[in-house]
């Protein structure tokens, strides 16, 4: 188990550190210039999303999960963030379309760059690690399965872009929690 435990960290620390500085500015930038922030994943990385959203919320950002019955219509000056880590899934795909068509700008985080969702995508976060598009036969990498390194390193680096943002934005740790919720 142990020998598992340091290569799955060391996976993930090679992941995180060659993320693109670039990109994840950019990714900054689209954050924080945002009228609000709608965000969607599917499965595993739906978590991950979800979590981002949580966090965007807490330093005071309009933030909302795509399929939550109180997400508001995107339109221009707000944003759309998906992750497709495989490089597209057709439900990323049809709600990029619907929030382009609405004016809105789109940040699409993936692990494959050159997929459809990058390609329809004004900004994009590449974020290199093993999915279910490469995770059979020679092209696997990974002691983790499936595409567990993609969204163990999408926890990681959504709460880096938090980090960032935070200084950016100039919200403290004592504002972040004053709105965490008080109903747990």
């Amino acid at each position: 188990m142990l020998h598992l435990h340091a290569k799955a960290l060391a996976e993930l620390g090679t992941c995180l550190a060659t993320i693109d500085n670039a990109q994840f500015e950019a990714a900054v930038s689209e954050i924080a210039s945002a009228r609000q922030i709608a965000l969607y994943g599917v499965g595993r990385e739906g978590l991950q999303i979800k979590g981002l959203a949580m966090r965007l919320f807490h330093l005071g950002l309009r933030s909302t999960v795509v399929g939550d019955m109180t997400t508001p219509p995107v339109t221009k000056g707000d944003l759309l963030v998906v992750s497709a880590g495989p490089g597209n899934f057709s439900t990323v795909s049809a709600l990029i379309g619907v929030a382009k068509d609405a004016g809105a700008r789109v940040l699409v985080v993936t692990a494959q760059p050159s997929g459809g969702a990058a390609e329809q995508a004004d900004t994009v976060l590449h974020v290199p690690a093993q999915t279910m598009a490469n995770d059979q036969g020679e092209t696997a990498t990974s002691v983790l399965p499936m595409g567990s390194l993609y969204e163990g390193a999408l926890y990681v680096a959504f709460e880096l872009l938090v980090l960032v943002l935070r200084d950016r934005l100039q919200v403290t740790p004592d504002a972040m929690r004053a709105n965490h919720t008080n109903l747990e």
